[in-house]
């Protein structure tokens, strides 16, 4: 067992054996790329970034890389019905493959994290263009999905080795304020939960900083566990949910049975004006859950003073809950694929480090009411 003292220096992260410097990007594997980078580009807003495939020399797969400020997603698709690629769309339909984090050193993060028991996923590998060098290593998660180790300082390119600056020059639109990844949430079989909170401190160093059990997460219905883990310096953060007993099936039984398998439930991305954010994108048809109007009745007297006005996050029908270091306010979206599995969450924090407990019963009510529409509840 560690001492006190080395405890205490880990907490105030002075013997961080993985410095994460924050998410790079999340590459999503889908059926057709092209298209679904279309679809993040018009809904959500993010900009076309970087193209890799068939024309820069990769002959079975094609990616495009998309951003908007610090989010970057990757979309890539198979072009070939043999490929792991397949492999994984064919189950999982689209889905988030790699959550990759950036670091200052990809051989250390891969050497410390595989001799504390992670499977490797790539072994440290240096990538060059007349733009420099990227180093890349990997590790497996819970599921197909795996966390890629990024080293890019001595990189100035627009994304990674092998991919070309991809533009629309005739196609515009703007951004609509999504600023960073927030937190990943990962749906995990059953009591299987802990195994991966251990996994997360002891093979990665993390935190377990916030639980939930079933007596916050429940309806009349159904009912999850989860507990958020976080990195030292709190740049990244990875709730994970498991089921727990209830009448009918939860909405992770649900996303495992649609899924085929553990994998990233939902990305919760942050903005700065989260009133203008939701607003511009449902314009743009992203859909999103609805709590009953009831919600806002006593939503002042349950949180305090905020600085919004009741009347639009009605309308929008935004979430806000209060911790003791402040609030925040939340939306989440409807599944943004046929399968009910993957989805996003916007959020806005105004202090608060917490994930919005208060909110959690009109949530998964909301999320029943889905369920029940799809014969799935």
């Amino acid at each position: 067992m560690p001492s006190s003292t080395t405890s205490k220096n880990r907490l105030m992260g002075q013997t961080d054996f993985l410095p994460l410097l924050g998410t790079d990007y999340i590459e999503f594997y889908v059926g057709n790329a092209k298209q679904a980078a279309h679809y993040y580009i018009t809904a959500f807003g993010f900009q076309p970034l970087a193209y890799e495939g068939p024309e820069t020399g990769t002959k079975d797969k094609a990616s495009y890389a998309v951003r908007q400020n610090k989010l970057i997603f990757v979309l890539t698709t198979p072009l070939k019905a043999t490929t792991p690629i397949a492999e994984h769309v064919n189950k999982h339909g689209d889905g988030v493959k790699v959550l990759a984090l950036l670091v200052d050193d990809a051989q250390t993060a891969w050497k410390e994290t595989t001799t504390r028991g992670a499977t490797s996923y790539i072994e440290p590998i240096p990538l060059h263009d007349d733009d420099g060098e990227v180093v890349m290593s990997g590790i497996h998660l819970y599921g197909d999905t795996v966390h890629v180790f990024v080293e890019r300082k001595n990189y100035k390119g627009v994304f990674l080795p092998g991919y070309k600056k991809w533009e629309l020059p005739h196609f515009k639109t703007k951004e609509t304020g999504l600023q960073y990844v927030d937190h990943c949430v990962g749906n995990v079989g059953w009591n299987q939960m802990d195994r991966w909170v251990k996994f997360y401190e002891e093979v990665m160093g993390f935190k377990n900083i916030l639980t939930f059990d079933d007596e916050d997460i429940s309806t009349e219905y159904s009912a999850l566990m989860s507990k958020v883990m976080s990195n030292g310096n709190g740049f990244v953060k990875f709730p994970i949910n498991e089921p727990a007993e209830g009448k009918k099936k939860s909405q992770v039984e649900e996303y495992l049975e649609f899924y085929n398998g553990e994998g990233v439930q939902h990305i919760a991305m942050a903005t700065n004006d989260i009133v203008s954010t939701v607003r511009d994108l449902i314009s743009r048809g992203v859909e999103f859950l609805r709590v009953p109007t009831t919600y806002y009745d006593d939503l002042l007297e349950r949180v305090g003073d905020i600085d919004e006005d009741l009347e639009p996050l009605k309308e929008l029908g935004i979430l806000v809950d209060r911790d003791h270091e402040g609030y925040l306010l939340q939306l989440f979206s409807k599944p943004v694929e046929d399968r009910p599995t993957l989805f996003f969450e916007i959020i806005q924090r105004k202090g608060a480090k917490s994930f919005g407990k208060g909110n959690f019963k009109a949530l998964f009510e909301a999320m029943e009411r889905e369920q029940a529409a799809r014969g799935n509840l």
